[in-house]
């Protein structure tokens, strides 16, 4: 067991938590702005695939990372449209989101690379120190760029403003419709940032539903970390962590902990977020609401 906690161990951690990270930000700025976003894991898959294919088009990595940014970014392009212009039921728009993430992505990879399940190897994102991807770092960063956003500048105030009262806050000149646009779009491209972390910063292809449910595990770590950045980002890192250890079990001989309950000790954990059995918390008062009765 000494043998087992190493520095092997904390990177992997790290790379199993960043999906996480990148996304639950995203969920903070959709949420935060009033608009519920269960449609995180669509987004991220939307990104992930895209990063690739993007990838394969152009031979350029970092092209591909962009591509796949901008593809989960029209995604949330359309889940704002169906919940804020269209004022549909929020819940019902981020599942349609999901399903035709899921249905797309299968569709595309048979017709670009006439094959079923997988596409073929591109390029990665390049590792930082020999180890650890560029994407690991940029989420790293993102954490605190969020926060300040979000706590420290009018225009974040304001978004937070539209996700608390939304009648109140357009009653005092704040636009609750363009500030929802901005969060949600905002939310799609960090989704897709995750995606593509997955894609070409952990692996170096896309599979399908490679998302394996990490955008419900990313949403909840928005609600066990309180719709606050840092504290998603710790219940990221928690997630990341029971995902990690249980891969890092399975390859350990004797491990006193059976494998199929660490297989599903990260859902686990998310079940116990979701329902907050740890911990209390409440979201924002104006979360699903639309910004008038009209």
């Amino acid at each position: 067991m000494s043998d087992f906690f190493t520095v092997a161990l904390l990177t992997a951690i790290l790379r199993s938590a960043t999906p996480l990270v990148l996304a639950a930000m995203g969920g903070i700025l959709s949420e935060r702005s009033g608009v519920i976003n269960i449609a995180l894991e669509g987004m991220m898959l939307t990104g992930a695939f895209f990063a690739v294919a993007g990838t394969h088009w152009t031979g350029s990595p970092w092209l591909g990372a962009a591509i796949g940014v901008g593809a989960a970014s029209v995604a949330a392009m359309i889940h704002a449209f169906w919940c804020i212009t269209l004022r549909g039921n929020q819940i019902v728009a981020g599942t349609a989101i999901n399903l035709i993430a899921a249905g797309l992505t299968a569709f595309l990879i048979q017709l670009i690379w006439d094959r079923a399940g997988a596409t073929d190897s591109v390029e990665q994102l390049p590792d930082l120190f020999g180890t650890v991807n560029v994407l690991v770092f940029a989420a790293l960063v993102i954490v605190p760029l969020v926060h300040f956003y979000l706590f420290r500048t009018k225009q974040g105030l304001h978004t937070m403003a539209s996700g608390e009262s939304p009648q109140a806050a357009e009653s005092v000149g704040i636009d609750v419709t363009r500030n929802r646009y901005l969060a949600v779009v905002a939310s799609g491209a960090l989704a897709g940032m995750g995606g593509a972390y997955l894609s070409i910063g952990n692996l170096s292809y896309f599979t399908l539903d490679m998302t394996a449910g990490r955008g419900f595990i990313a949403l909840a770590a928005v609600i066990f970390g309180g719709w606050t950045p840092f504290g998603a980002a710790g219940a990221a890192l928690l997630f990341g962590a029971a995902q990690a250890i249980q891969i890092e079990a399975q390859a350990t001989s004797g491990f006193p902990i059976s494998a199929d309950l660490l297989v599903a000790l990260p859902y686990l954990l998310t079940l116990i977020a979701v329902t907050g059995l740890i911990r209390k918390s409440n979201g924002p008062a104006g979360l699903g609401q639309h910004a008038n009765a009209h």
